[in-house]
């Protein structure tokens, strides 16, 4: 076998097919589009999905499924506010509610890092930011996270 005798197989190598060049070549005038409507014109053309202007099937069917979950929403207390609180042993969401620093029964409570803390507490919350574990624990508190 030599490298002139190497050719592609028939029907691989397909012209394409040229249009609008008059009517001798058999592919003028409408360029083998037919007359006028919506496939004679030009630009993109129909969607996929698209039934000729009527409903869509996708928009006919109803819609189900979907489920929309509330954020969690955080009363926030820092640890220049709980300085105040330092005859408590045990500081919990419920005893801040009860004294009236946080509102709300449904809301969970966060604990934030801005400050200093005077004496070492006990502070049970849903959550803490880093900083204020780390300023809690050096001290010598402790930092509970409840579920």
């Amino acid at each position: 076998m030599k490298i002139q005798d190497i050719h592609a197989p028939k029907g691989a190598k397909k012209r394409r097919k040229i249009i609008g060049r008059g009517t001798g070549s058999g592919h003028g005038k409408t360029s083998t589009k037919g007359h006028k409507g919506q496939r004679a014109r030009s630009g993109k053309g129909k969607v996929p999905g698209f039934e000729g202007g009527q409903m869509s099937l996708i928009r006919r069917l109803p819609k189900r499924g979907f489920r929309s979950y509330p954020d969690l929403k955080f009363n926030i207390i820092n640890l220049n506010q709980l300085n105040e609180l330092q005859e408590a042993p045990e500081i919990t969401p419920e005893h801040l509610r009860s004294i009236g620093m946080i509102k709300g029964k449904t809301r969970l409570l966060k604990i934030l890092g801005d400050g200093e803390l005077a004496l070492p507490l006990n502070i049970k919350a849903h959550a803490f930011s880093k900083g204020a574990v780390e300023k809690i624990t050096k001290i010598g508190g402790k930092a509970e996270i409840i579920k």
